[in-house]
C-alpha cells in the first residue's frame, strides 16, 4: 500500500473509531503495521492516527530508578537476557526494539505521547518483586505524569493489589482499572478502582460481573481480545473497552453493527 493509500485508510478507520460507543485500546500500541514494534514510540503514534481509545503500555523501574517502558520482565541485550528490574537504565538504552528503536524511559514515551491528539495513553505498571519499589515506580510515572500536565489524558492499570492503592492514594482523581481476573466488581469497588480490566477468560467464566460492574458505576475492559468471533463475544457482553492486538479489525466488526 502506498503511502497515500495509508492516509486515507487511517483518515477512515479514525471516523470509525471516533463514531463507536464500545472502545478499542490498541495493545501495547500499533504494533501490527509497517515501521512499528510492541511498546514502541512508532506503536503509539500509529494508535493516535487510528484515533482508538487508548494506547496501553507497560512500564518497569530500572534499577537506578528510572520508570522505562517494556512489557516483559526481562528482555535480550546481545543475545542475553537481562532482568528490567535488575539493570540500569544507561544498559537498558543500549536494547533495540524489532523497528530499530531503542527501549524507551516513561519520559521520553510521554514527551511524545504530549503531540498525541486523539487517542488517551493507558499505562500498566508491572509488579515488582518488592513493595517499596512498586510504592516509588508509581510515585515517579504519576509524576511525570503532573509534570508534564497529562493527569486527564492518561489511565492506569496493574495486576498488583498494592499498585492499584498506591495509585488512588497518590492520585485520587485517576483512572484506575484492575487486571488480575480474580476479584468480583463489588471487591474492586472497594479498592477506589475505575473498573476491572480482566483477561476474557474471566468474563467468559463470569459474564454476569459485566452487568454487575455497570450496576456499580464500574467501567469493565477487557484483553487481549484478537479473533472475530472473540471480538463478537465481548461486544455481546455490553464491555466498554476491548484491548486488542487488532485495532482494525475491532473496528471493522464494531462499525458493522451500528
Amino acid at each position: 500500500m502506498n503511502q497515500k493509500n495509508v492516509i486515507i485508510t487511517l483518515l477512515f478507520l479514525s471516523v470509525v473509531f471516533s463514531a463507536t460507543s464500545q472502545e478499542i485500546i490498541a495493545h501495547r500500541g500499533y504494533w501490527k503495521t509497517d515501521g512499528s514494534a510492541q511498546n514502541s514510540i512508532a506503536a503509539l503514534m500509529k494508535a493516535d492516527a487510528l484515533n482508538v481509545y487508548g494506547s496501553e503500555v507497560d512500564v518497569w523501574l530500572s534499577s537506578d530508578g528510572v520508570p522505562v517502558v517494556n512489557h516483559d520482565a526481562d528482555v535480550l541485550l546481545d543475545g542475553n537476557k537481562i532482568r528490567v528490574q535488575e539493570t540500569s537504565v544507561a544498559t537498558l538504552k543500549k536494547v533495540k526494539l524489532a523497528n530499530g528503536e531503542s527501549l524507551p524511559t516513561v519520559e521520553e514515551y510521554l514527551t511524545a505521547f504530549e503531540k498525541c491528539g486523539n487517542t488517551r495513553l493507558i499505562i500498566e505498571l508491572k509488579p515488582h518483586t518488592h513493595r517499596k519499589t512498586e510504592d516509588e515506580l508509581a510515585e515517579k510515572v504519576i509524576h511525570i505524569v503532573r509534570e508534564k500536565g497529562l493527569q486527564n489524558r492518561v489511565e492506569y492499570i496493574s495486576f498488583s493489589i498494592n499498585l492499584v492503592n498506591q495509585i488512588t492514594k497518590i492520585d485520587p482523581q485517576a483512572q484506575v482499572y484492575y487486571l488480575n481476573g480474580d476479584l468480583a466488581p463489588r471487591v474492586v469497588k472497594t479498592l477506589g478502582a475505575a473498573g476491572i480490566d480482566y483477561h476474557f477468560n474471566a468474563l467468559k467464566k463470569n459474564p454476569h460481573w459485566v452487568k454487575e460492574a455497570h450496576d456499580l458505576g464500574l467501567k469493565v475492559n477487557v484483553w487481549t481480545v484478537n479473533t472475530p468471533d472473540g471480538i463478537r463475544e465481548m461486544l455481546d457482553l455490553k464491555v466498554d473497552f476491548i484491548t486488542t492486538d487488532e485495532p482494525l479489525l475491532a473496528g471493522e466488526l464494531i462499525k458493522k453493527r451500528k
